[in-house]
């Protein structure tokens, strides 16, 4: 009886920092009939982690997954197509593979820090994701971690260009464009371009993983995930 009154208590707080405080307080088990509801949600997002997260982190996870494949930016695609008119395609080719390459290796290094924020999840969060549609928690996820994210990510990609070669490669690439007769010079920001592009896929794989677990009873794969998303499949 003592725990229904807190949750009545913080549902009447709505909209006040109060009501926070008594949520992150409440038993993370108690849920609907019993069940751990921010359990299995977080169950699923470690599940989007552990299992489509971790593609991205070997050769080519976004070098050849259309899904989550860098592309260059906007300002760059003149650059790409004023070095294959001057016969380095070549070096066009590597400067798109090197982007790539860097996020790939900067994912395996920041992992950890998605896991860190799915346990932040609260029952009251749980609740609303559940009855959500096929991406509510990887959109939490996204929502209430990009931006600590960023900073986090942003340091460990500008380490990655430097450990794969795309600072050296982009250097070149840019200074061989600026020297063509006539075109208009660039000097992009490619670390937080490629942090932003790889932030988006880390979010787009998880979300593969939610859809999964929502739409495909195979999917889940443990007694919690069962009856967590069984609520879900009765609305």
């Amino acid at each position: 009886m003592k725990k229904i009154l807190i949750l009545v208590v913080a549902v009447s707080l709505s909209g006040c920092a109060e009501m926070q405080q008594v949520m992150n307080q409440f038993p993370q088990t108690q849920g609907i009939g019993g069940v751990d509801i921010a359990g299995g949600l977080k169950e699923a997002l470690n599940n989007g982690i552990s299992k489509q997260v971790t593609k991205l982190t070997a050769t080519d996870g976004f070098y050849k997954n259309e899904a989550v494949k860098i592309l260059l930016p906007e300002e760059l695609r003149k650059v790409d197509a004023g070095l294959r008119r001057i016969g380095l395609s070549s070096l066009a080719d590597e400067g798109l593979k090197v982007l790539n390459r860097a996020a790939e290796d900067a994912v395996k290094e920041a992992t950890p820090i998605f896991v860190d924020a799915v346990r932040n999840m609260t029952f009251y969060d749980a609740k609303t994701i559940l009855m959500g549609n096929e991406s509510s928690a990887t959109n939490y996820l996204q929502n209430s971690t990009s931006t600590a994210l960023y900073g986090k990510f942003n340091p460990v990609i500008k380490n990655s260009f430097t450990k794969v070669g795309a600072d050296k490669v982009w250097t070149n690439i840019i200074t061989k464009y600026n020297s063509i007769p006539l075109v208009n010079k660039v000097n992009p920001d490619l670390t937080d371009y490629v942090t932003n592009q790889a932030l988006n896929g880390v979010f787009k794989m998880v979300a593969v993983e939610e859809k999964n677990i929502r739409t495909n009873l195979n999917a889940r794969t443990s007694v919690l995930l069962q009856k967590v998303f069984a609520m879900q499949d009765k609305i």
